[in-house]
């Protein structure tokens, strides 16, 4: 007989869905699809450094990014709080729509570091947001059963949509060295046409709302002090998000800002770039996927450790070797991150106190506003609060330290 899984995996029949919540799931892959779909990511080094900007300017620019977007959080969440989750998304698409077309009309260090500020801006105006939409709209129609399935076929179209576009960014750019930021324009611009196509949902009571922001701020006091209690009791909790984020950045690091700087070292040019990417975001979420092929004889502590040092030989490995020897490390290097993702999710959510522990469904959802970052996110976690209640069984919200 064949074993069922957990409840909370089983597939909800697709036959209790009403057109409308068919509808939102649709607009929402549509969004997700569009707006993440950049198809500069493959070749923006080479195009800057052909607009004159030397390596310290770009390398900078980007550094400014990930300052700027860290910032950009805590003001955009208080944003989202007043507007709406559907009035950020479109607000987000608009910015992303503008922050695309800058590099085409300002090709200079001003107009990058415009372009990477704006992109910061856009995507934390929709961080959670379209999590918040595609909840709020199902639960609206009595489907929100449907919630987490939807939330993983809007990741991995967006995923197919990347492995099948970038490799047509070499091809286009030799027609149309712009073409890759128009059309990530065009793209934001279509994810726009989705967020305003998104059910309206009817307001809250004017009275309600402001008690609900009061408790809303009472709640993410209470909460922030004991997640600051728990890290003061448990240094093995810290040591765990700084060795996650200590992960996360080397491999954004040379996913994102190294990788097209040691594929044209080693003589492989734009035109083969976007291939490589593909290859590589590939070889992530198979491996994303399998965490269970790392096999049980070391603990998920001795593997976590053992894929650290592993990234680190990767990449130094790719300073050596012929050109498709450094894509194939490459690849490796993005494979290991996908195992060392799950794992090192789960070795925190172990070494968090089970009163501050959220509902396993709750951290799944987290971990997907997160953008699969490996760290606590608790600016943003009020996101199910938005949504009016959380999915999980009982009306009382997580804490934000999952």
């Amino acid at each position: 007989m064949r074993r069922r899984g957990p409840a909370l995996w089983r597939r909800a029949p697709h036959e209790d869905l009403t057109p409308a919540a068919r509808r939102v799931i649709r607009l929402n892959n549509g969004f997700q699809l569009l707006f993440n779909l950049l198809w500069w990511m493959p070749v923006f080094y080479a195009y800057q450094r052909d607009a004159g900007l030397s390596d310290g300017q770009i390398f900078g620019i980007q550094s400014i990014y990930y300052i700027a977007f860290c910032l950009f959080e805590i003001p955009t969440g208080l944003v989202a709080d007043r507007i709406g989750a559907r009035n950020c998304l479109w607000a987000g698409a608009v910015v992303m729509t503008a922050a695309n077309l800058m590099p085409v009309f300002s090709p200079s260090y001003p107009g990058f570091l415009l372009h990477f500020l704006a992109i910061a801006a856009g995507r934390s105006l929709t961080s959670g947001a379209a999590s918040a939409c595609l909840y709020d709209g199902l639960r609206a129609e009595g489907a929100d059963a449907h919630y987490l399935r939807a939330e993983g076929t809007a990741r991995a179209l967006g995923l197919a949509a990347k492995v099948v576009c970038w490799p047509l960014v070499g091809p286009l750019m030799v027609l149309a060295p712009q073409a890759p930021y128009v059309l990530s324009a065009a793209s934001a611009a279509g994810s726009l046409g989705c967020a305003l196509a998104l059910p309206r949902l009817g307001p809250r009571r004017a009275s309600g709302a402001s008690r609900a922001s009061g408790r809303r701020e009472a709640a993410l006091l209470r909460d922030t002090g004991a997640a600051l209690r728990a890290l003061r009791a448990s240094p093995w909790l810290a040591l765990l998000m700084v060795q996650g984020v200590a992960v996360f950045t080397l491999s954004r690091i040379c996913q994102v800002n190294l990788f097209q700087p040691v594929l044209l070292h080693h003589g492989i040019g734009e035109g083969s770039t976007g291939s490589v990417l593909a290859a590589m975001t590939v070889a992530e979420a198979v491996a994303s996927a399998r965490p269970q092929w790392l096999g049980s004889r070391l603990s998920p502590t001795a593997w976590v450790s053992l894929l650290s040092v592993a990234l680190a030989a990767t990449l130094a490995g790719t300073t050596v070797g012929g050109p498709w020897a450094v894509a194939a490390l490459l690849c490796v290097f993005a494979a290991i991150t996908g195992f060392c993702y799950p794992v090192q999710r789960k070795l925190i959510n172990d070494a968090i106190p089970r009163t501050l522990r959220a509902p396993p469904c709750c951290r799944w959802r987290a971990s997907w506003t997160a953008g699969c970052a490996p760290w606590p996110r608790w600016p943003r976690a009020p996101i199910w609060r938005r949504a009016g209640s959380t999915p999980c069984s009982g009306s009382r919200p997580p804490s934000p330290v999952c």
